[in-house]
């Protein structure tokens, strides 16, 4: 039996994969919580955010370079500085990171700097930089287009992983209808229908689906428990002053609050939360020194 989707689907890989980027496992037993902001602003602003993100629990950091704006009077990003500014807050933090790219030409670019490469909404049927990202070897997160169906969704992965990139990790991010009270409209019922379609991990961004902060946590835990692989959040250390997408950034305090209430609705789940690089081997230091089994 075959489908359109014939690499992406579970007809012909029953199993689940495992992705890796950078010390990070999506699709295994821990939920990874990426958080950063929507996009780099200046490299001390991005420091602080990196910093709270480690300190809240995520796994890897987010931030935009490029960033696709419904005006072309918006802040459209730093472009390559800012994956110098990523760099470096990897190196100071240990996590890695992920950022979009929005044209075929900035694919080797990010590439060689970025541990995975992000396409968004507005880019899922971008079929040559579907192509281009299939052509080398970063994981990449593949957003939901924001009027595409689940069929579409798997689709673009398709056209990913047959140009080599078996990498894919997927991510529900909201799609647009008719209800004004949120940006977008979180399809909760997509994360277990596509888990039973593809055998790819799948995550969730709740904050481009809110467009409030104060929505952000509890879609957070209901993407959980629904059976995400983990969350793309944003955050900010001051989003009052964000230039991109402040009304829906966390502050450092509620970032760990979100971390703190998606362990818990991961536990009742019988999963874990996914710890930053490095501190598993932290964490079983500390166990040894206090006698635990080691």
């Amino acid at each position: 039996m075959s489908c359109a989707y014939n690499l992406t689907s579970r007809v012909t890989n029953p199993g689940r994969t495992v992705v890796e980027c950078g010390g990070v496992r999506f699709g295994g037993r821990a939920i990874v919580l990426i958080a950063g902001p929507c996009a780099v602003e200046s490299l001390e602003a991005l420091r602080q955010s990196a910093l709270a993100a480690r300190a809240a629990g995520a796994a890897m950091l987010r931030g935009g370079a490029w960033k696709p704006r419904s005006s072309p009077y918006s802040f459209q990003g730093l472009g390559a500085l800012a994956l110098e500014h990523l760099a470096a807050a990897r190196t100071q933090t240990g996590l890695p990171f992920v950022v979009e790219v929005m044209a075929p030409d900035q694919v080797e670019l990010a590439a060689a700097r970025a541990d995975m490469l992000q396409i968004g909404t507005r880019n899922m049927s971008n079929f040559p930089l579907l192509q281009e990202a299939g052509r080398q070897p970063k994981p990449v997160l593949l957003k939901r287009g924001m009027m595409s169906t689940i069929e579409e969704w798997l689709l673009a992965a398709e056209y990913i992983m047959a140009h080599g990139n078996p990498n894919v990790v997927l991510c529900e991010r909201g799609i647009r209808t008719f209800e004004p009270q949120t940006r977008f409209t979180l399809d909760v019922s997509a994360i277990p229908a596509v888990r039973e379609l593809t055998h790819l991990p799948v995550i969730v961004d709740p904050s481009h689906a809110a467009g409030r902060r104060e929505l952000v946590i509890p879609l957070a835990a209901a993407a959980i428990a629904a059976g995400a692989d983990g969350l793309l959040v944003e955050t900010h250390p001051t989003p009052a002053t964000a230039l991109c997408d402040g009304a829906q950034s966390l502050a450092p305090g509620q970032l760990a609050e979100l971390a703190q209430r998606a362990s818990a609705v991961a536990a009742a789940e019988g999963r874990t939360l996914h710890l930053p690089p490095g501190m598993e081997r932290e964490a079983g230091l500390s166990d040894r020194a206090a006698g635990a089994p080691g």
